[in-house]
C-alpha cells in the first residue's frame, strides 16, 4: 500500500473466516484498551459510515443476487468512504485504530472465494484505501465456523464450505511471510487468545 499520509496514530485491521470468534476478540481488545487508557476508535468494514452501513446491508441481504464484480465494487465504496472520513482523521490525531476487516479480507473473499482477478482486486484496494499503511494485521487463524454454533444468517456466510475453504487457504497464503500478518491461534479460553492480541500489539509496537 501507498504512503501519501504521514501521521501518528497505528492502523490495525482485524481478519479472519466467519464464525471464529472475530467479534468477541475486537470486543475484548476495546475492553482492554480502554482499561489501560488508550485512545483507540473502532470501526468495521463494511460499514462505519452511514453510506458504508447502508452497503452493508445490500451486501449482507441474503434474499439479493448480485454478481462477484459488483460485490467488489460495493465492498471497495464503502472502504472509501470509511477509510477518507473515519479512519484518515482518526489516524492523522494520533489515534489507535482498530477496522474489523480492511483490505486483506476483500482479496480472500473477492479474489480467492469468488475468482476474480487478484491483481485488479489490489488494484481497487489501493485505491480504495487513500494510501493508507496498514501497521498490523491480526488474523485470527482457525477455519470458518470454528467457533460457532449460530446457523448461517446472510450472503457471505450463506456461501458454501468450499468457498469458504478458498477464503481460509487465500488468507493464509496472502499473510506468509508479511511482517504486518500476526497469526493467532484461537483458544478455547477467550481470554488467553484475547491475551495474544495483546502480545502481538505490543510487539510491533502499537501499545507500549
Amino acid at each position: 500500500m501507498g504512503t501519501k499520509y504521514a501521521h501518528n496514530g497505528k492502523l490495525v485491521t482485524f481478519e479472519g473466516c466467519e464464525g471464529v470468534g472475530k467479534s468477541t476478540q475486537i470486543r475484548l481488545l476495546e475492553q482492554k484498551l480502554g482499561e489501560l487508557g488508550i485512545d483507540a476508535l473502532f470501526t468495521r468494514e463494511p460499514g462505519g459510515t452511514e453510506v458504508g452501513e447502508r452497503i452493508r446491508e445490500l451486501l449482507k441481504d441474503e434474499s439479493l443476487e448480485m454478481c462477484a464484480e459488483t460485490e467488489l465494487l460495493l465492498f471497495e465504496a464503502a472502504r472509501s468512504e470509511n477509510t477518507r472520513r473515519v479512519i484518515i482523521p482518526a489516524l492523522e490525531a494520533g489515534k489507535v485504530v482498530i477496522v474489523d476487516r480492511y483490505v486483506d479480507s476483500t482479496t480472500a473473499y473477492q479474489s480467492f472465494g469468488r475468482g476474480l482477478d487478484r491483481g485488479e482486486v489490489e488494484r481497487l484496494n489501493d485505491y480504495a484505501t487513500h494510501g493508507v499503511r496498514i501497521d498490523l494485521t491480526i488474523f485470527l487463524d482457525a477455519p470458518p465456523f470454528a467457533n460457532t454454533r449460530r446457523s448461517a444468517s446472510d450472503r457471505m456466510e450463506l456461501a458454501g464450505r468450499e468457498f469458504h475453504d478458498r477464503v481460509f487457504a487465500g488468507y493464509r497464503e496472502i499473510g506468509a511471510g508479511r511482517d504486518r500478518f500476526a497469526f493467532i491461534r484461537t483458544e478455547e479460553d477467550k481470554e488467553k487468545t484475547a491475551e495474544a492480541v495483546l502480545g502481538a500489539l505490543r510487539s510491533h509496537g502499537i501499545i507500549g
